[in-house]
């Protein structure tokens, strides 16, 4: 690993530098809370060495967060993020970050780039996204079956995005690591009601349904044109 200029480069894979801090300069995202059931939650987290923040006695948070990037050095890639809000096992209420426990992208290279720099699970998947009037549709499909559809109504954006600082907890290389990032939030607040989640067969919507969904989020919001940057992420000290 070498560093100039402010920059540190990671290596190279496939022939593309990986340097950070990586910056995204254009992508639009929805993010999606769900309160869900803490037990269920923990065991959807891999290992040992995270647990999921519980807002109340027995209630976790789930964060559903549909992303089409535009302008990313790692590809202009669909994602779904699935994961929880969550911190290191044993850390004190001042801590607070998320774990993704499964991330579907729709191109190669930044799920190799996410695996190996980053420890996320992401799989190559059928992902798609799509807009019916002022409805906004992102799907995941399975050997050409819907396995994960969620739609719902853009609102007006009517502000400034917020920005975001926070961690990204994972398994590198199988060490507990954390991810530094900070991100844009759209100002659109998505009116729940409108928010619609079909759920067919397969691993992803088995696990969604032990969630507790389909149902309405407690919360959501849209935005586009948004900015993010990763920094280079770090093992977590025992």
């Amino acid at each position: 690993m070498s560093e100039t200029t402010g920059t540190r480069v990671w290596g190279e894979i496939d022939g593309h530098e990986i340097s950070f801090p990586m910056e995204v300069r254009d992508f639009d995202a929805a993010t999606l809370i769900f309160s869900v059931p803490a037990a269920a939650a923990q065991r959807l987290l891999p290992g040992t060495d995270f647990s999921v923040i519980e807002m109340v006695d027995g209630v976790a948070q789930f964060v559903l967060a549909l992303c089409d990037y535009h302008d990313n050095p790692w590809g202009d890639y669909l994602e779904i993020n699935l994961g929880f809000l969550a911190r290191p096992a044993g850390a004190g209420d001042e801590v607070l970050g998320s774990f993704v426990y499964r991330m579907p992208v729709d191109q190669a290279f930044t799920c190799k780039a996410g695996n190996e720099v980053m420890g996320f699970p992401k799989t190559v998947e059928d992902l798609s996204v799509r807009h019916e009037g002022n409805r906004v549709v992102f799907a995941m499909a399975v050997d050409g079956a819907t396995e994960l559809e969620v739609s719902f109504a853009a609102p007006v954006q009517d502000g400034p995005p917020s920005r975001v600082e926070t961690g990204s907890y994972s398994y590198l290389d199988g060490e507990p690591h954390e991810t530094p990032l900070s991100m844009d939030m759209g100002s659109g607040v998505i009116d729940v009601t409108s928010v619609e989640i079909v759920l067919g067969t397969g691993i992803v919507a088995t696990e969604l349904k032990t969630l507790g969904l389909p149902k309405a989020p407690d919360f959501g919001t849209w935005g586009t044109g948004l900015t993010a940057t990763f920094q280079l992420g770090h093992p977590l000290e025992d």
